[in-house]
């Protein structure tokens, strides 16, 4: 970090983190997230701007031999961390199982941090910074999605009370390889119509269709009340 950048060196920084901004933020929003590519320009164009900003105050004297105060010039670039901690907190929703926003979060603590290193006069590191984070958003995205993942569901299904459909149920579907666990049962005894309620999981890539052929199997030997899924990994990125 130069104690005297000049104008050309802060418009070098000032430009590499926007177009880094540009770059990561593109891919967020082309899949429809909350921080697309407005929001990740600005998120490193505040952390590169707190970085040249202590850069010119280096040349500032900390304490004189008269003061009690002495200026600690990092604490900038650190409160802009913990800024970006709440915006990044804001985009990860939870729903049960499910949880959203993520990956989102984290790229905006990514350009956060390559916004310092641009900011500070680290343009190599920041421009290795922007490369990693395009291969893992990107290219990786491509592997991710093929690893195969725990999906989970809850099913019920109506009918006459019989209680050998905690059994057959699950014996049903495992050709299939999907497993049944049974959680409740709904409504008297003496009823015609009660529900049983079933835990289904399975492990399928995050690409793979949906579970219709599950589906259309039970379909023939149960009244399917409701069908709700209550995990996509998905909605991580």
């Amino acid at each position: 970090m130069p104690l005297h950048p000049t104008w050309s060196d802060i418009a070098v920084r000032l430009a590499l983190t926007i177009l880094a901004g540009m770059i990561l933020g593109f891919d967020r929003g082309a899949r429809g997230r909350a921080a697309g590519l407005r929001t990740t320009i600005l998120v490193g164009l505040a952390a590169s701007l707190s970085m040249i900003q202590a850069n010119l105050l280096l040349t500032v004297d900390g304490k004189g031999s008269t003061s009690f105060i002495q200026m600690d010039l990092m604490r900038l670039p650190l409160g802009i961390l913990t800024g970006v901690g709440f915006i990044g907190g804001g985009t990860i929703l939870k729903k049960g199982d499910l949880v959203t926003g993520v990956t989102t979060a984290a790229t905006l603590w990514l350009i956060t941090v390559i916004g310092l290193c641009l900011g500070g006069g680290q343009l190599v590191l920041g421009c290795v910074g922007t490369a990693i984070g395009v291969v893992t958003l990107s290219v990786l995205k491509w592997v991710d999605v093929r690893i195969p993942r725990l999906h989970r569901a809850t099913l019920t299904i109506g009918g006459a009370p019989d209680v050998s459909v905690i059994e057959a149920l699950p014996t049903l579907i495992e050709p299939l390889h999907y497993h049944a666990r049974f959680q409740e049962r709904r409504g008297s005894g003496t009823s015609t119509d009660v529900e049983y309620a079933f835990e289904v999981y399975w492990r399928r890539p995050e690409n793979s269709r949906p579970p219709v052929d599950l589906l259309r199997l039970l379909e023939q030997h149960y009244v399917i009340k409701s069908f709700d899924l209550t995990t996509q990994n998905a909605g991580q990125t």
